[in-house]
């Protein structure tokens, strides 16, 4: 399975990209969208979306995994993630991809163990897991790793049980009775 993972901003987004077979991660791609210089929000969720529309098809990823919004001391800043998210999230709707979405300490806990691991060792984690140098990469496409690492581990679990009525239905046609 080939995963797409987001970290949303409205300054620098993040992307990673992994495939995941058996139990085996290997590293695909990765990068940051670069914000800056845009200076009016409707350009920069543009600009998140045709860079991650294009990331899509080129790599084809069968999942698309995007960190939920966290909301700490700055509500503004909290509102401006979970626009570039709703980007992200309108790019995996026009792609038909189900998104999965996970919360930062969610992210933390599945790739370091530790749910209130520092930026440090994700980035470390993720350099042992996919077997590549981080040394270079941002914060925000560590991140995006991640996030697509996280993903990955939780579709295997996901495998085992069922996230919703409309995914067992689907999932599961020959245990629907009509009335």
């Amino acid at each position: 399975m080939r995963i797409l993972g987001v970290d949303p901003g409205t300054i620098v987004t993040g992307y990673g990209i992994v495939d995941f077979n058996g139990n085996e991660l290997r590293y695909v791609d990765s990068g940051i969208i670069e914000l800056k210089k845009i200076k009016i929000l409707s350009e920069k969720l543009a600009e998140i979306y045709e860079n991650l529309r294009r990331l899509v098809k080129t790599y084809r990823p069968e999942g698309i995994a995007i960190e939920a919004a966290f909301y700490g001391k700055n509500i503004q800043s909290a509102m401006k993630i979970g626009y570039a998210r709703g980007a992200a999230l309108l790019l995996a709707a026009h792609s038909g991809i189900a998104p999965g979405e996970y919360s930062p300490r969610e992210i933390k806990k599945s790739v370091v163990g530790n749910g209130n691991a520092s930026k440090e060792q994700v980035k470390f984690m993720i350099a042992k897991l996919l077997s590549i140098k981080t040394d270079e990469m941002a914060f925000d496409e560590t991140d995006a790793l991640s996030v697509a690492v996280c993903h990955a581990f939780n579709s295997t679990r996901s495998n085992k049980k069922t996230a919703s009525w409309k995914s067992f239905v689907k999932n599961n046609p020959e245990k629907i009775i009509e009335s």
